[in-house]
């Protein structure tokens, strides 16, 4: 009985559905505003450097930059894994592009100077060995086995067909 009645609440509220009327929304269209840059600058020019040397973590490098109009120069260091200064001079140009040259050198770096220590001797002093004795020893005697004839000889083969 519960079941008609679950069955029937289904069917009703089916019937009761329906869309629900809503107002249509309407946005007002986006407003497109000039935005004018004042800032401009026709001939930028900065100037700019940076050096870092840190001995914790071994990280050395440096780079140094200007810029007059459209031109811009620079140099930055830094070092190699392979233990070299790599130092790259470059130059940027709207006719030439972007030119760099790469160059390697060494780093001057001081070893580390260890002073010899005086060794004492051992302690322990080497054994004397005695020289082995030579002894003769005989040759061993090999005699020669007799080695009887066969009693028989073998049957040849035969073909079979």
């Amino acid at each position: 009985m519960a079941a008609k009645f679950f069955v029937l609440a289904a069917l009703v509220a089916i019937a009761r559905g329906g869309v629900v009327p809503s107002a249509a929304v309407v946005a007002a269209p986006p407003v497109l505003a000039r935005v004018s840059d004042a800032t401009y600058d026709p001939l930028p020019q900065y100037s700019f450097g940076y050096d870092v040397q840190d001995a914790l973590t071994g990280d050395s490098k440096s780079q140094v930059e200007s810029r007059n109009g459209d031109i811009v120069q620079g140099q930055y260091s830094l070092v190699d894994p392979d233990g070299t200064r790599r130092i790259v001079d470059y130059v940027a140009d709207p006719i030439n592009g972007f030119n760099a040259v790469v160059r390697k050198a060494p780093l001057a770096v001081a070893a580390p100077v260890v002073a010899a220590r005086a060794v004492a001797a051992p302690v322990v002093a080497a054994r004397a060995v005695a020289a082995p004795l030579a002894v003769p020893a005989a040759a061993p005697l090999v005699a020669a086995r007799a080695v009887a004839s066969p009693l028989f000889a073998a049957p040849a083969p035969v073909r079979v067909y």
